[in-house]
């Protein structure tokens, strides 16, 4: 017997927010859609990363579709400022609307994680026969300790929440061998995790490099360091910051770009005012976006010097696929330094440390043919590594394991690159 599976996925952050987990569940949606199954999705608000509603969006339950994938947004609060607890109360309102979306009965039901209340939400259709799968994108309780969101009982309620409510699902992904490890730590049988590394999500440039720094106002006699993505807490871009500041006393002839929105943006625009070798854009338009990270000299990843294994930072997926060098400013115990070693793209220097950060940036665009050799090195790593088909392969067998049936997709070839879509179209709104 073959059939389609009924698929449900219960996620916070879907398209059209292009940063962060939206775009990793968008892909698995879309993968296990144009394989055949019947695949729902019910999301929320697009708000992130700049922690308001998206243009265009009522605060009202709405129905879409992306392509063959039905979709569901459910109403919850938005904090203005994304703390902890104010996090952790949208993720709650999320999981309690999530978990009251009628609908067929389905095979498999995937929660992703963050937020950690939504593998709750998931685990009820386990009465129902349903088998339930969850994606960890980022280490629940680990990232509310190491971002000093929660201390103590706090800290350790919530593992003892992550490890019951990930130790009743039939089946967990981790997208890295590190979170593997950990996951086995907290409690987690390792028989029930499985890897699959989030990929190279991003498309191809468009434009002309050139040309875009030109129009950016980069000069070809400066080094222009670019960090791109969310502007949030981990991030700890205060550190890049400085280091820009430290350029101007010194008179070195570097730029830093900072690439992006997020809630702490303001607060950076306020420390860097006056500072002329920093310079913050907002955020680019697909194909503009990846000519600008290969427009730069140096692309950036920062972290707080408290983050370790909570998350693999989703940027160095586009990072290394422009082919340029990398600059790491982490922890080295870090999932980020494992990364950038392994692909050996890029250097990694002590984070919260300016003067390093800086001399790294200026060190490695020093000898312009291993600057091209590291920025090769990475790219070669994305395509044999962290390409969407293997993504695709992964998580089909995946599900289709967790269904327990045989399966044949409706459509023989199951790879198509299908992550550039256009936004979701709506269907109708209030419902």
């Amino acid at each position: 017997m073959t059939r389609r599976l009924e698929v449900r996925i219960l996620g916070l952050n879907y398209a059209p927010e292009p940063t962060g987990i939206a775009p990793y569940t968008t892909g698995m949606a879309r993968f296990l859609a144009d394989a055949g199954h019947r695949v729902e999705v019910v999301t929320g608000l697009p708000h992130y990363p700049q922690w308001s509603l998206a243009d265009g969006y009522l605060r009202q339950r709405l129905h879409e579709r992306d392509g063959n994938v039905r979709i569901t947004r459910v109403t919850h609060p938005i904090p203005a400022r994304p703390t902890g607890r104010a996090r952790i109360a949208m993720e709650a309102a999320f999981a309690a609307q999530a978990a009251l979306v009628p609908g067929p009965r389905p095979d498999v039901v995937i929660a992703v994680s963050p937020a950690l209340l939504t593998v709750g939400a998931a685990l009820r259709y386990r009465s129902q026969g349903s088998a339930v799968g969850v994606v960890v994108q980022d280490l629940y309780g680990r990232a509310a300790v190491e971002a000093g969101v929660l201390t103590g009982r706090e800290a350790a309620a919530t593992a003892a929440l992550e490890r019951r409510l990930l130790g009743a699902a039939d089946g967990v992904v981790a997208i890295h061998e590190r979170f593997r490890r950990s996951l086995v730590d907290l409690g987690v049988e390792d028989r029930r995790i499985t890897t699959i590394r989030n990929w190279t999500h991003v498309g191809a440039a468009t434009g002309d490099p050139v040309a875009l720094r030109r129009a950016l106002g980069w000069r070809d006699d400066e080094v222009i360091a670019l960090h791109a993505g969310n502007m949030g807490v981990k991030q700890g871009l205060e550190n890049v910051v400085r280091a820009a500041h430290l350029a101007d006393r010194r008179g070195l002839p570097v730029r830093f770009v900072l690439l992006g929105d997020g809630h702490q943006r303001g607060h950076l625009e306020a420390l860097g005012c006056g500072v002329e070798r920093l310079q913050f854009l907002d955020p680019l338009p697909d194909g503009e976006f990846e000519t600008a990270l290969r427009a730069a000299d140096v692309l950036v990843l920062n972290e707080r010097a408290e983050i370790a294994e909570m998350c693999v930072p989703s940027k160095l997926t586009s990072y290394f696929a422009s082919g340029r060098p990398v600059v790491g400013a982490t922890g080295p115990h870090s999932a980020a330094t494992a990364e950038i070693t392994a692909s050996e793209g890029g250097i990694t220097v002590t984070a919260d440390d300016p003067a390093a950060l800086l001399g790294a940036v200026l060190g490695i665009v020093d000898d312009e043919e291993e600057a091209l050799a590291t920025g090769l090195r990475g790219e070669l790593f994305a395509r044999d590594f962290l390409h969407a088909d293997a993504a695709a392969d992964a998580y089909l067998d995946w599900v289709e394991g967790l269904a327990g049936v045989p399966v044949a997709p409706v459509i023989p070839a199951r790879r198509r690159r299908t992550l550039r879509r256009p936004a979701p179209v709506r269907e109708r709104e209030g419902a």
